[in-house]
């Protein structure tokens, strides 16, 4: 029988604690109350006598603040912001997120409940003043989960087709080799 030592079990625990939680074996997923940091994808302004917007558009900042998890870089979440006094309180509603990996890509799409916070842990997005707000679109911020995201990965038609041009030897439906033939300019 062979003994697996306390410090092997240990750094092999720690190790798996340091991989990312995101997009791995065919399922992206977070924990609740994990942050990640966003931004919206264009500047969004509620003005004249406007209090809500529906299915805005934010996307990942990265590493631009610290947050606990990232989600993958190409990501399109999809909420709702209202204002609230001198805060816009955004949640969202939906993800779509596609993990590459050199040609491989692997798609995530379903519903992702969270809320926003500012940097310093506050609930909402300083950005009204009186009847108008204005969030600018290189304003980052985090998305608290209000429950655990688990999203399976979902079938990827391209992937496939990419696939059969990358058989060797012609093999592939979508790239076969040509035929040896003479060319025509040689009489």
């Amino acid at each position: 029988m062979i003994k697996i030592s306390d410090a092997i079990l240990t750094a092999s625990g720690l190790a798996l604690l340091l991989i990312p939680l995101h997009a791995s074996a065919g399922t992206l997923s977070l924990p609740k109350d994990a942050t990640v940091a966003v931004q919206a994808v264009d500047s969004l302004t509620l003005a004249g006598g406007e209090t809500r917007l529906d299915d805005i558009l934010l996307r990942p900042a990265g590493a631009a603040a610290e947050a606990s998890h990232e989600l993958p870089e190409y990501c399109v979440l999809v909420g709702d912001a209202r204002q609230d006094g001198d805060r816009l309180r955004i949640t969202t509603k939906s993800l779509t997120c596609i993990e590459t990996d050199g040609g491989d890509s692997d798609i995530y799409s379903g519903s992702l409940s969270a809320a926003a916070y500012e940097l310093d842990g506050s609930y909402g997005i300083v950005a009204c003043d009186g009847e108008r707000c204005e969030l600018d679109a290189d304003h980052v911020f985090h998305l608290k989960l209000a429950s655990a995201l688990e999203v399976e990965e979902q079938d990827n038609p391209s992937a496939r087709i990419n696939e059969q041009r990358r058989q060797a030897n012609g093999a592939g439906i979508a790239n076969p080799i040509p035929a040896e033939r003479p060319d025509p300019d040689d009489k």
